[in-house]
């Protein structure tokens, strides 16, 4: 890895860069307190692989280690082992990496820094079927089928409420959260399934650090939130740019970042994909820095970070095609 040095929050001058690598390891090369604004989309459970290889075998290793599916391998040792964040066996394991990774985000968090992240939930199918890119269960794109254990709340047809047991495990860790924001999608495709309603909305949970003593206190301007100050916004999902399929809105993330970010201030996306939250974030008059682990998408971030267009939308944004998925697999979720 390179040295802690080489990781500098960008100066005025110097408004956006991208690091290529994992944010396990780039976390700790922050500078301590630099950041005023983590805001980030990791990836999801079980929906999609962004290309990366993932070592189907990994519990069979574990076990093989005397581990046992009940307690999660720390995160260093599945990834050295072939692990991808999002391609766990069991949805706990997930969770249990994502705290530790957020975990390491403290110490570069300032006193008065906000985290917002934004996680959806899924279904559990013993069969599921992980799609090479774009979303689970939609589109012509290729995709796999692997085996997932069953047991306690991993039941067919089961919500797992993967972002209710992730909010709760960073509770564990002491911090604090201030808001469930949900982000109601209102252009969601048609769904193939005849028993459920279609899953529309996701979580967008705020945190902030828990002091050593007192109440906590964060920088937070209401006045840059939308119209009513809701924990429930309308916002359509966005196409995807640049070959990634989960991008983040910008109606979603803008005001966040002017309500969680003073001025000129640090924003850090950890997962930044093609770069949407650091090109909202110099939009507005706020550094941004992003990490990135797969290679396309940090140069596609580095292009677009300093995109002005790249952080606009239209007023009216447009629908998401409306795919279907014919395979009655799918009848599972």
């Amino acid at each position: 890895m390179t040295d802690s040095r080489t990781i500098t929050p960008p100066l005025q001058g110097k408004t956006a860069e991208v690091y290529e690598g994992d944010a396990y390891d780039l976390m700790e090369k922050i500078p301590a307190e630099s950041v005023d604004l983590i805001i980030t989309s990791p990836p999801y459970w079980g929906l999609r692989t962004y290309g990366l290889d993932h070592n189907e075998e990994i519990l069979r290793e574990w076990e093989a280690e005397g581990g046992s599916k009940e307690e999660p391998p720390p995160y260093d040792w599945y990834r050295l082992h072939g692990g991808c964040l999002g391609l766990e066996p069991l949805p706990e394991w997930y969770v249990s990496h994502l705290v530790e990774i957020f975990q390491r985000s403290a110490p570069a968090l300032k006193p008065g820094g906000s985290l917002w992240i934004n996680i959806g939930d899924t279904y559990f199918a013993r069969w599921s079927s992980i799609r090479m890119d774009g979303r689970q269960g939609l589109g012509d794109n290729p995709r796999m089928r692997r085996k997932t254990p069953m047991g306690g709340f991993r039941q067919e047809k089961q919500m797992l409420l993967i972002p209710a047991r992730f909010a709760i495990a960073m509770q564990d860790k002491r911090w604090i959260l201030r808001n469930d924001l949900i982000w109601e999608k209102r252009n969601v495709p048609p769904r193939p399934e005849k028993d459920r309603l279609r899953l529309a909305h996701e979580h967008f949970f705020h945190f902030v650090k828990r002091p050593k003593e007192g109440r906590a206190k964060y920088y937070y301007d209401m006045s840059a939130v939308e119209d009513g100050a809701r924990d429930v916004v309308r916002v359509n999902a966005a196409p995807g740019s640049d070959g990634h399929s989960a991008t983040f809105p910008v109606k979603l993330i803008e005001p966040r970042i002017l309500s969680s970010c003073p001025p000129d201030g640090l924003v850090l996306d950890p997962f930044c994909g093609t770069g949407r939250s650091l090109a909202v974030a110099v939009k507005n008059g706020r550094r941004g820095m992003g990490f990135e682990i797969t290679s396309n998408f940090s140069a596609s971030a580095r292009a677009n970070a300093m995109n002005l267009n790249f952080a606009t939308e239209p007023d009216d944004e447009v629908d998401l095609p409306s795919q279907r998925d014919t395979d009655p697999q799918s009848q599972l979720f």
